[in-house]
């Protein structure tokens, strides 16, 4: 269903990690601005208790088609900011990160579809979470925390301390990190 790889494992494989957390609070700019995201997700130790009660999770690799020359990757951060960057490099930048959001939200769809087809199978508290900010809305409604997409929104797994590195050693997964031209994302359902 796109993915590059895909494992299912012993859900005690998952790799939960207060320090995930930390790093959503300390270095995303998306932190508070949506309801798929702490300070509006389950915490870690929550996370830990919830993955406890399932069997099994599948774990998933998705490769982007967006490309990211030398240019692009030393601008990814600071082109919409920084007014030394040529508008070139910065249209190229926004063609990179619009792929890419793209992208993401076919891997969210075809997470979703999964997790209807496990639920449909006799796994009825199957879910799913990606990674990353959700890519639903422009902005989210973080104000009254009710979501426009409630049947599409998923926890974005590094928001509930997942560490999705050590998660895909587990399930024999390779990482690339930092990407060198083609970034990758993560997915996992749960499935009990």
């Amino acid at each position: 269903m796109g993915a590059a790889d895909a494992k299912i494992i012993p859900a005690n494989k998952v790799v939960i990690e207060d320090r995930v957390v930390l790093k959503c609070k300390v270095g995303c700019t998306n932190y508070g601005k949506t309801l798929v995201c702490p300070p509006y997700t389950p915490t870690a130790e929550e996370f830990r208790k919830i993955v406890s009660e399932y069997g099994y999770v599948m774990f998933m690799k998705f490769k982007s088609s967006a490309e990211a020359d030398s240019e692009v990757l030393k601008n990814l951060l600071v082109a919409e900011t920084d007014p030394t960057v040529l508008q070139s490099v910065k249209e190229k930048v926004a063609g990179f990160w619009q792929t890419w959001k793209g992208e993401k939200r076919k891997m969210l769809q075809t997470v979703v579809d999964l997790e209807k087809a496990a639920m449909n199978k006799g796994y009825p508290l199957s879910i799913g979470f990606v990674s990353g900010h959700c890519q639903l809305c422009e902005k989210c409604n973080t104000q009254t925390r009710m979501c426009a997409h409630p049947n599409l929104a998923r926890y974005s797994e590094d928001a509930v301390g997942v560490n999705v590195q050590k998660t895909a050693q587990n399930a024999g997964i390779s990482v690339t990190f930092p990407f060198e031209k083609n970034p990758e994302s993560f997915a996992l359902l749960l499935i009990d």
